[in-house]
């Protein structure tokens, strides 16, 4: 055994460093044969910086590692007529069965039924030519709306202000899985994936509301190569702009970024791959794309 001599004292009730605690201590070499078996042990292996485990995205050694970086996302955005900035979408909105003629071809009553909201991703709304015929659908329907652009920020807000919350127009199309959603409506189910998968509401370029004359009142309309399938005038909408703002903000806060959807006329209808696609409203903007 070791033999260890310590004149330790009092200096044990009373804080010194290590320096003053070994003053006195005296260790007494260990016996020939302890340091040859001591000598003979593996060393202990040590971790190189490269090799130190993490937690939480950081090494033990507190230097960040790839793995914790978080991904950089692309923020959506729409085209501004005529400027070289974009309009950055925060929330996509849509209003159902808002055009009489629409409601009733769709089983509604236009004059019981009061505004229904439902929600598109946001990245759903894209200045695109092309647009891939999605999967999972045999029954791809169009359906050409107004595209209202908020610009201020509002809740519970009242009709004759709603305007002063609208930053521009434009014009879009929400793309529709039918068959989806009409299993969907049957099981009492979500209508989310019928309605928000990717490239479902290609749009316009977006049009500021000092450029719009009359931004509730004009023809909107929708062709399929050549020939007019849609058409009927903002005036037809069930709820107006203003109405639908006043409606929409006492469910949700309402933020610049925020798009809505305003609803079809009638005249919803298929599309299949190669079919071209033009839509438009007077005063406003035309929208053109391409299936495939």
């Amino acid at each position: 055994m070791w033999k260890l001599s310590v004149k330790v004292g009092s200096a044990l009730c009373r804080r010194q460093d290590a320096a003053s605690l070994l003053k006195g201590v005296r260790i007494a070499s260990p016996p020939p044969s302890l340091s040859l078996r001591l000598s003979s042990r593996p060393r202990a292996r040590t971790s190189s910086p490269s090799s130190s485990s993490t937690r939480g995205g950081r090494s033990l050694l507190g230097v960040r590692t790839t793995a914790s970086m978080a991904p950089k996302v692309e923020v959506p955005t729409l085209g501004i007529s005529g400027e070289q900035d974009g309009f950055t979408v925060r929330r996509v909105y849509c209003v159902a069965k808002n055009y009489a003629a629409h409601t009733i071809e769709m089983g509604g009553d236009p004059k019981t039924d009061p505004p229904c909201f439902f929600s598109k991703p946001s990245d759903a709304a894209c200045n695109v030519s092309v647009v891939p015929y999605p999967t999972k659908t045999e029954n791809l329907h169009h359906e050409i709306e107004q595209v209202v652009a908020i610009g201020k920020r509002g809740k519970s807000i009242r009709e004759e202000d709603a305007l002063s919350h609208v930053w521009g127009y434009g014009v879009g199309v929400d793309l529709t899985r039918r068959d989806m959603q009409a299993e969907a409506k049957k099981a009492g189910r979500p209508w989310d994936m019928s309605k928000g998968f990717d490239f479902s509401a290609p749009m316009s370029e977006l049009v500021p509301s000092s450029k719009v004359e009359n931004p509730l009142k004009g023809e909107i309309g929708l062709k399929v190569n050549g020939k007019t399938v849609q058409c009927g005038d903002l005036s037809g909408y069930t709820w107006s702009v203003p109405e639908t703002i006043a409606c929409l903000s006492e469910y949700v806060e309402l933020y610049p970024g925020d798009l809505i959807m305003m609803g079809t006329p009638d005249g919803v209808g298929p599309l299949s791959p190669g079919d071209e696609v033009e839509g438009w409203i007077d005063g406003i903007a035309t929208l053109k794309f391409t299936v495939k």
